[in-house]
């Protein structure tokens, strides 16, 4: 469930723990309506979303968005609630956890198709995000 703010919405996921229990966690969220009302984030989305198995630096984002690199970072926080790599991570995830359930790939093919570098960044980012 998805609970929108101005800056910020976390959302609230159910799991189990190893004795079998049903909880419940809070975690931070990306503010999708951002993405929607400014201009400039819609540009870094759509870019994103193309171009996630590269390598996609701050300051080329920021470019993407016609800024400079330390205001594109702090727009892109308040923004959207979380800082651009984690929302990036998250994005990069995602995308991972869709190959895994499309087709029958790898772990290392999974995580290079996905845009980490190596096996590790992409288990940190997993264990993290999931």
């Amino acid at each position: 469930m998805v609970i929108p703010g101005n800056e910020l919405s976390f959302v609230l996921e159910e799991y189990s723990n190893p004795a079998g229990d049903v909880v419940m966690r809070q975690s931070k969220a990306a503010n999708e309506f951002a993405f929607q009302y400014y201009h400039r984030l819609q540009e870094i989305k759509r870019f994103t979303e193309e171009h996630y198995a590269e390598e996609i630096s701050l300051k080329k984002a920021a470019r993407i968005a016609g800024l400079e690199k330390k205001y594109f970072s702090t727009f892109f926080h308040r923004k959207v609630g979380v800082g651009f790599k984690h929302w990036l991570t998250h994005l990069r995830v995602a995308r991972a956890m869709d190959l895994m359930n499309a087709e029958d790939y790898t772990i290392s093919e999974v995580a290079y198709s996905a845009g980490f570098k190596d096996i590790r960044t992409f288990e940190r980012a997993f264990k993290k995000c999931t």
